[in-house]
């Protein structure tokens, strides 16, 4: 990433008061009513009524929490964020925006962080380690994929597209060793998908098409869950007494 950075670079550019009119004439005073000669029977004071017990204190509704919920709400929030990261970073390329770029792929690559350590935080730090820059590779695909696009060479585009192809199948390799509830095929299946609605992103990007680039974004978003949940289904089951409520 930091070499298309670098390409970036060279050739990309840069909120009252009313008054009468006349006073009504007096009028006489009214003769006053003679006092009664008998007194007034004093009322019967009303009883006084009975408080009626204070309302008890409402308990807060019950919430649903465990550590299987939390692993599907991290996996789901980090993937659909790369999606968003990565295709504000494919538009702001395009749009020779080199500022905004380089801060969404900064971002980006947090994101790859943040994802890394969450796979290192069920299957420890060498997991991490081989996971980050595994997980990168595909960006850099999707970068390549990009530049194809801005310099209008259809042959970059085409490499950057079988190597993500290929990538599908190292990654789902990669899943299914450490996850017996995980086969390559369906993790290569799952990442092919998320591959193809990024790609229908950027190339609305690239026609000038906002309308279209952005539909396909909530469906390249929706499909982050299909990765996330099945991811979590899977850890769980593997590690069930990690994951007890």
């Amino acid at each position: 990433m930091k070499r298309f950075v670098r390409w970036l670079s060279k050739g990309f550019l840069l909120l009252g008061v009313v008054a009468a009119a006349c006073q009504p004439a007096a009028t006489p005073s009214p003769t006053p009513l003679p006092s009664p000669t008998r007194a007034m029977p004093t009322p019967t004071p009303m009883p006084t009524p009975t408080p009626l017990p204070p309302s008890p204190t409402p308990k807060p509704a019950p919430t649903t929490s465990s550590k299987a919920a939390d692993l599907h709400v991290a996996l789901h929030q980090l993937l659909s964020e790369h999606v968003l990261l990565a295709a504000s970073a494919t538009g702001a390329a395009l749009g020779k925006r080199e500022a905004e770029f380089k801060a969404a792929a900064a971002a980006l690559d947090a994101n790859s962080v943040d994802l890394s350590k969450a796979v290192g935080s069920v299957y420890g730090a060498d997991a991490e380690k081989a996971f980050l820059p595994l997980w990168r590779k595909h960006i850099g695909f999707v970068v390549d994929y990009t530049m194809g696009l801005a310099m209008k060479d259809k042959g970059k585009q085409d490499k950057a597209v079988a190597d993500l192809l290929a990538y599908t199948e190292e990654f789902g390799a990669f899943l299914s060793s450490a996850n017996p509830n995980l086969t390559k095929e369906a993790v290569a299946g799952l990442v092919k998908e998320h591959i193809l609605t990024l790609k229908a992103v950027i190339d609305a990007q690239a026609a000038g098409n906002p309308d279209q680039a952005y539909m396909a974004l909530r469906k390249a978003y929706a499909h982050m869950r299909m990765i996330a949940d099945p991811l979590a289904e899977a850890i769980v089951k593997q590690f069930p007494d990690k994951f007890r409520p």
